[in-house]
């Protein structure tokens, strides 16, 4: 009798960026160079067409060309060593790059938009509320015992899905970018005064943007600074890019500010962990590899990875499986969360229903070890993280889920009735059946999508 799932061990492969016409003159040494790859990266059509020339057929760039222009929440920017994930290992085509699961949540074409329902009537662009729980310019302080540091608002990447898509990257035609009004220095300094004098917070995510984007050593000075605050236990800095852009955390200077940050955490007994985002288990490499475990080598606690359930990328048993395997076999990264895609503008092709994500958390469990299953989750709107079977109540018809909490957020100090609310998730209107979808279209319209946010901050 087969298993419903066959573990097979496959050695990591290195793509082949040579089978890229653009890059076939790049030798090793550059390919390596993290500043070969920022100054390489593709930042429109015309330099996406230099590097793939006649493999992609003109229909595809002006696929790619209508979707930065009409839906887009993020512009392009691609370092080539993404790109080199796409189809890793043959010649690219349109019909190969269309299916590919790099391409379909880094490289978004018009055609992959849902038609009817290109944004949820409930979307945002702020879906989580983070800026309302705003400590201070740039600090959530959404949980009670943590806080998240966006020290800067970009990445050496950007990616559609991005969940603050109203703050991160440059905008677009559809999504005029916001912008941090404070100094980045001074914001920095009044994130770190205020976890000083705040002693209930013991875990700080650093992240964005992404921290490959801040120079080492202001990262590392700001790091230092959380090591010194005896309450603070564990930190986590964020970044993509160490998957994405590899060659970043391999320079000399990177090296040596992680092994001092590692070694001053070692000797307070603070947690120092790097969280990636991997959806795809193409993206796992020998050379993401060779990153991740040389930050072990330097003495950081442990890396995970927090990705994200996209449809056409990872939304089956095996595409999941496969995914986790790799990261656990090849590079030595725990599956720590996959999250349901938020739900901001223009996300609908990409996002689960509850039911399938709970169907995708039952058939992954058996085959992994218990520590490395991943925790499949929905990030409610002031509510937070929640595995995706602690749903409250569940109205399939009309795909909408409902959900409690057990602790007050920072909007919530002078509301008690908070933990005795419910709080309502969305199913993607087109998973819905005829009757739902009938329901919602006479509720509401397409056009209709909500793209607000309440950040403090000036164009």
């Amino acid at each position: 009798m087969h298993q419903p799932y066959s573990y097979r061990p496959k050695d990591l492969v290195e793509p082949d960026w040579r089978r890229i016409p653009g890059w076939r003159e790049v030798t090793e040494q550059q390919w390596r160079d993290p500043q070969w790859q920022r100054t390489h990266c593709v930042k429109n059509v015309r330099q996406l067409r230099a590097a793939y020339g006649d493999l992609l057929s003109e229909a595809f760039y002006q696929d790619v060309e209508r979707d930065q222009a009409e839906r887009a929440t993020m512009s392009l920017l691609l370092p080539p060593y993404v790109l080199s994930m796409m189809v890793p290992h043959a010649t690219p085509t349109d019909e190969a790059m269309y299916a590919d699961p790099v391409r379909r949540h880094m490289l978004t074409v018009f055609s992959d938009r849902a038609e009817e329902w290109p944004s949820h009537p409930f979307a945002s662009r702020d879906s989580l509320h983070e800026a309302d729980m705003w400590a201070v310019e740039g600090l959530t302080h959404r949980y009670p015992t943590k806080v998240l540091a966006e020290l800067v608002s970009t990445c050496p990447q950007y990616c559609g899905h991005c969940t603050r898509m109203d703050l991160v990257g440059n905008s677009t035609p559809s999504v005029p970018k916001l912008k941090f009004s404070m100094k980045q220095g001074d914001r920095h300094d009044a994130m770190l005064d205020y976890v000083r004098r705040t002693p209930t917070i013991r875990d700080v995510v650093v992240s964005g943007g992404d921290v490959a984007n801040v120079p080492w050593p202001r990262l590392e000075s700001f790091v230092a600074a959380l090591l010194e605050m005896e309450h603070v236990r564990d930190i986590r800095l964020a970044s993509k890019a160490l998957m994405d852009l590899p060659q970043h955390w391999l320079t000399d200077d990177a090296k040596a500010s992680v092994a001092r940050l590692a070694g001053t955490a070692r000797k307070r007994g603070v947690s120092l962990a790097i969280h990636t985002h991997v959806n795809a288990a193409q993206q796992v490499t020998p050379l993401n590899a060779e990153a991740a475990r040389t930050m072990f080598d330097l003495g950081v606690r442990d890396v995970r990875n927090q990705g994200v359930l996209m449809r056409g990328v990872n939304d089956s048993p095996a595409a999941l499986l496969d995914l986790c395997f790799a990261l656990l076999d090849g590079a030595g990264v725990m599956p720590y969360y996959f999250y349901l895609c938020d739900m901001i503008p223009n996300a609908e092709h990409w996002r689960l229903a509850l039911w399938e994500t709970q169907a995708l958390q039952q058939a992954i469990m058996g085959y992994l070890p218990g520590f490395g299953t991943p925790r499949l989750v929905c990030d409610v709107p002031f509510v937070g993280k929640r595995w995706v079977h602690q749903v409250e109540e569940y109205d399939r018809e009309r795909g909408i889920s409902y959900w409690t909490k057990n602790y007050f957020t920072s909007l919530e100090r002078d509301a008690p009735y908070a933990l005795g609310k419910t709080y309502e998730y969305y199913d993607p209107i087109q998973t819905l059946d005829a009757d739902g979808q009938a329901w919602w279209r006479s509720h509401t319209t397409a056009a209709s999508t909500a793209v607000t946010t309440t950040r403090s901050v000036s164009e």
